[in-house]
């Protein structure tokens, strides 16, 4: 049988590569893990800038050489630049896979977003992103991951036998809702930055559309709609069930997400994380559609999809946590079934306010977020070497460093925050990097060595802190 990416991410050379490390390469000094300067794939003045500022600040050498290494690596290993139709085109590998998801290339230049007025360069990276993303959405809304040439079929072996629509260009063919959100959020951020009209023109506005769309024909209240997906695959969570169209649901307004922001199916369609992020981004975009191209249709379209998610949200998915109050759920059917978990690919239950979703302090959230890390929630786990929540996506016992570093965002206080960082500052297996996941008990056992979305996270968590909690770098972690 074909391997799948579960498959690659688990393999034993992964997973065996920190043991193999040199004691060398974990030992002060701390080498810079950077790709020579001639090696790097983009070099912006101003992100170069923002590591000398941020860095000055951490006083411990590990946590400093961490950052150097995480900070730039989107912009070090994984961006492709160039012209495309007379326009800037950016395409972003995810890293250690090569193509695109339009979810984690958003997420990996997210860092650099307060940087852009700062530096042309820069700027035109995030136009030729916008641009690109757009394209992708044209050659098929409901595609998770993409190909840097939108004729080629998919070099990705896993998705060599899928049993679906693939269209020349797609990588993988996942419907996963937040796919279309993160470009949506982009946008939005993009253009509140810079007020900059260049890469929303005709093409961009075609795609949005489209995406609101996709969203509508997903709540599916008149039929199943066109998209299935099926994969021969030993993990069930990798294909959906009923002939591809996934869990019955009873149509309520809400969107269908046959997939979590893991590339994992969905127990039920209704993901709430995606859904609540879904009433979020439609409103941003209305904003640019308003803003930046004068189109009233657009926006009230984008609008009134979000009032009416939001109000099937309120009335459907929130659930009683059995400690007095109530918490979202993580998924639900329409007909009373509900599944609480949460797992640490963002947008998740614990994840909403780093993608601008809800504000941190709102109470419902910190119960939601509460009972998410807690053993209420079977993907939390707890070890000698960290505690943090993890996902079915490569299994039990396997913490996510991404849950580590949202939880740290989302926290109020030093202790929370600094508990974090050492966890982080312990479980990196001696690389310099994040990764995937690593065991709970051994970070010597991890997955994914080169995962730019953790470590663009890692980044921005360091800058953030740097800006608002100084204080916490100017000590020994």
């Amino acid at each position: 049988m074909t391997p799948n990416r579960r498959d690659m991410m688990k393999g034993t050379g992964v997973l065996a590569l920190a043991a193999a490390l040199p004691s060398a390469a974990r030992a002060a000094p701390f080498v810079s893990k950077r790709p020579a300067p001639a090696n790097r794939r983009f070099v912006s003045p101003a992100v170069e800038r923002e590591i000398a500022r941020v860095s000055r600040k951490i006083a411990d050498p590990e946590l400093a050489w961490m950052f150097e290494n995480c900070y730039p690596n989107t912009l070090d290993t994984t961006v492709q630049t160039g012209t495309l139709d007379g326009k800037p085109d950016t395409f972003v590998l995810t890293g250690d896979i090569e193509a695109m998801w339009l979810r984690d290339s958003s997420a990996q230049v997210q860092p650099y977003i307060h940087l852009v007025a700062r530096d042309a360069k820069l700027k035109r990276l995030f136009q030729g992103l916008i641009q690109r993303q757009a394209r992708c959405i044209l050659i098929d809304p409901y595609a998770n991951a993409f190909d840097r040439d939108p004729t080629a079929p998919s070099k990705l072996e896993w998705s060599q036998t899928d049993k679906t629509d693939m269209k020349p260009g797609v990588a993988e063919r996942k419907w996963e809702i937040d796919s279309l959100c993160y470009p949506m959020r982009l946008s939005n951020e993009y253009w509140r930055r810079t007020r900059d009209k260049t890469p929303f023109d005709d093409r961009w506005s075609q795609a949005m559309k489209l995406a609101v769309a996709t969203f509508r024909v997903q709540q599916r209240k008149d039929g199943r709609g066109p998209y299935h997906f099926q994969r021969p695959a030993l993990a069930p969570t990798d294909s959906l069930m009923l002939g591809g169209y996934g869990w019955p649901t009873k149509k309520i307004g809400l969107i269908h997400s046959m997939f979590r922001p893991s590339d994992d199916a969905c127990q039920y369609p209704f993901l709430i994380p995606s859904n609540l992020f879904a009433v979020s981004v439609l409103r941003k975009i209305a904003q640019v559609h308003r803003e930046a191209r004068g189109d009233a249709a657009a926006a009230t379209e984008a609008e009134a999809l979000a009032s009416e998610v939001e109000a099937a949200l309120r009335a459907h998915a929130l659930i009683i946590e059995g400690q007095g109050g109530q918490v979202w759920a993580y998924e639900i059917d329409g007909f009373g079934n509900t599944l609480f978990m949460d797992d640490a690919n963002v947008p998740s239950l614990s994840g909403l306010p780093i993608i601008d979703v809800v504000d941190r302090n709102d109470p419902l959230f910190r119960r939601t977020a509460a009972l998410a890390w807690s053993d209420r929630n079977p993907y939390f786990f707890k070890g000698s070497a960290a505690e943090g929540i993890g996902g079915p996506h490569i299994g039990l016992d396997m913490i996510w460093p991404m849950s580590i570093i949202t939880r740290a965002l989302n926290a109020d206080d030093d202790a929370t925050i600094h508990q974090c960082l050492q966890w982080l500052k312990a479980t990196h297996g001696g690389t310099g990097f994040m990764h995937e996941s690593f065991h709970k008990d051994d970070p010597s056992k991890f997955t994914r060595p080169w995962f730019a979305w953790a470590n663009a996270l890692f980044g921005q968590l360091i800058v953030e802190i740097a800006d608002k909690r100084p204080a916490l770098l100017a000590g020994a972690i």
